[in-house]
């Protein structure tokens, strides 16, 4: 799976760096994944919403570390290019 698109958004707000928009092998957009940063380390946060037992449950994620180390590296990359 290979990302064909991405639409990232700055933003300052505490800890929270951007908002990112990716698309998969032009098929499958995930909207709302975030850029937060975490003692000095960009990491992303999964789109996810809040049950009504307060956890917060994701839509969607990846499965295995390797992907999501992948997708971590792209996205944050990308992200560091922009001026």
């Amino acid at each position: 799976m290979e990302i064909t698109d991405m639409k990232i958004t700055k933003v300052e707000d505490k800890c929270l760096r951007a908002f990112v928009s990716v698309t998969f092998d032009n098929e499958l957009a995930v909207h709302n994944i975030r850029i937060v940063e975490v003692d000095g380390k960009l990491l992303l946060s999964m789109p996810n919403k809040k049950s009504s037992s307060g956890e917060y449950k994701d839509y969607v994620h990846p499965i295995n570390k390797e992907f999501r180390a992948r997708l971590t590296e792209q996205i944050v990359s990308a992200y560091n290019s922009q001026a």
